[in-house]
């Protein structure tokens, strides 16, 4: 017999083949191209199928935004994720950032069983859903055990994990990996996380802080069939090791697939082969039931994203975003502004999140800014020393390189294996010069404030958000215990108040930092 395993992962909201930057678009991903493949595929099968979800399903568009912001209710969202025809899910790391109740809502109105073995409640016991699935076909059971990556306080508020703890995904696959096999003839791991080492290799793709433990699930926990992975937004198909490995993107540009044949004598299942391969969803047309079904709703976001919010006397909009980040740019400068007016502050860091942002034009909708500003972030204000933010843009400074000819380029490490352009912080408030000549960790030369040298003991406030307030990106010099104020008003909200607060506003670039090499 043939078991099928369908796999997405990281769908982030994204229901509609859209971005959100205009309407009625066709784009090759989306979840209801997912679900139409999917059926497609169940038609063709006699032999089981089975559909798993791997999170981060959430948050991350300006679907899943207007449902937790303005809504305040995740059924309009879920009952889409109902819809799909998953069998079971796994929490992913973004599942939090709309709040623990927010999640507890969504997990509550879920069809389909929710699995994540390794973050705990105060009982020591899966504070979601439950610890792994058995699925019965005939006389073929088969085990899928969640997990996520468990580096998810050095992401979030505290709020949003208070009383929970996260286990390494590794030290808990090596309690219930075993105990599976003994309950079913295949075992599927199904991990939000990636990988840290190169598969072929081994050789380290990234500071091993724990974030990601794939290549250590595949190298030294034994007897797991498949392994399906995400977080990285990577494209990953392959069998090593002998582990079927699935990691299929992002959006729902990929639905993966893992084709296991097996036999069954004497009550033992034996696995005759295994396939893993990514099949792209852009010539797949969207389901029409669930376009149906849920297009009122979708035509209400739309709606929303158009909302006129404010003007500029000129414009914003961005043209060449690696040049931004080595001169500045209005845009950049209006996030400060909005930052250091909202807090108080005179210090302020922030980054162009992704290279598909366009700034804006003359007239500002809803739309422009949601998708200039991607995450739900708060802002925080940390009370650092000047060393801690010299350190802070000494790590910004690694994103810079210079390749063999000598020219400026992004560091390998920014871009592989996932693209980090979020970890590239541009700061207003102060004046530096990053010289790129100079080694990893001495690349700071010019570093005022009000036109003195910063000393190392000096104490600074600085407007950052929260995910750079507690360490996020691995910048460690920040953390929780330096926080000294907390806007708890999402950034979004905030850009538009700033617009309804201010009638004229000139785009203007504070030229307080500059690059050479």
């Amino acid at each position: 017999m043939n078991l099928t395993i369908l796999s997405t992962s990281d769908i982030h909201g994204y229901v509609y083949p859209t971005d959100y930057k205009q309407r009625q678009q066709d784009l090759p991903f989306g979840l209801l191209k997912v679900a139409s493949l999917i059926k497609k595929i169940k038609a063709k099968n006699t032999d089981p199928v089975l559909v798993i979800d791997n999170g981060d399903f959430l948050q991350g568009s300006p679907f899943t935004y207007y449902t937790a912001k303005q809504i305040q209710q995740p059924s309009p969202y879920t009952s889409i994720l109902n819809d799909v025809g998953f069998d079971v899910g796994v929490i992913g790391n973004h599942e939090f950032n709309y709040g623990k109740d927010y999640l507890n809502k969504a997990v509550d109105t879920l069809n389909y069983p929710i699995l994540c073995s390794n973050i705990l409640n105060i009982k020591e016991q899966p504070a979601f859903g439950q610890a792994y699935e058995l699925f019965q076909f005939n006389d073929l059971t088969v085990a899928v055990l969640g997990l996520t990556t468990q580096y998810i306080p050095n992401w979030e508020q505290p709020t949003s994990i208070n009383g929970l703890s996260f286990q390494s995904a590794v030290a808990c696959a090596k309690e219930y990996v075993p105990k599976l096999r003994e309950l079913a003839d295949v075992v599927i791991v199904s991990y939000h996380g990636g990988f840290e080492k190169d598969l072929e290799t081994g050789e380290p793709t990234e500071v091993l802080t724990g974030e990601n433990e794939g290549y250590e699930l595949l190298k030294n926990i034994p007897g797991i069939d498949v392994l399906l992975t995400g977080h990285q937004h990577r494209e990953i198909a392959t069998v090593a090791s002998s582990v079927a490995i699935i990691q299929p993107g992002e959006k729902g540009h990929h639905l993966g697939q893992v084709r296991l044949t097996l036999e069954k004598q004497d009550g033992k299942a034996t696995i005759l082969s295994k396939e893993a391969k990514l099949i792209s969803v852009a010539d797949t047309p969207i389901d029409p039931t669930l376009d149906k079904n849920h297009h009122a709703f979708q035509a209400e976001i739309e709606d929303w994203l158009d909302q006129n919010i404010g003007t500029i006397d000129g414009n914003m909009w961005i043209e060449d975003p690696f040049q931004v980040r080595l001169t500045g740019h209005p845009y950049i400068d209006f996030i400060h502004k909005v930052q250091m007016e909202a807090t108080g502050t005179t210090i302020s860091g922030t980054a162009l999140f992704t290279n598909h942002s366009k700034g804006f034009g003359p007239t500002v909708t809803m739309r422009d800014i949601v998708t200039n500003y991607i995450y739900p972030n708060t802002l925080a204000v940390v009370r650092v020393t000047g060393e801690d933010l010299r350190q802070a843009l000494e790590k910004s400074a690694n994103y810079f390189s210079l390749s063999a000819d000598e020219q400026l380029e992004i560091s390998p490490a920014f871009l592989y294996p996932k693209a980090q352009q979020y970890n590239y912080d541009m700061y207003a408030g102060i004046e530096y010069t990053i010289d790129i000549s100079l080694p990893l960790g001495e690349r700071i030369r010019l570093f005022t404030y009000n036109g003195k040298a910063i000393q190392a003991n000096d104490e600074l406030e600085v407007v950052i958000n929260q995910y750079r307030a507690v360490g996020g990106g691995n910048y460690d010099m920040f953390s929780a215990d330096k926080i000294i104020k907390e806007v708890t008003v999402d950034m979004t909200e905030l850009i538009a108040d700033y617009f309804k607060n201010h009638s004229n506003i000139q785009p203007e670039t504070f030229a307080n930092f500059k690059v050479i090499y």
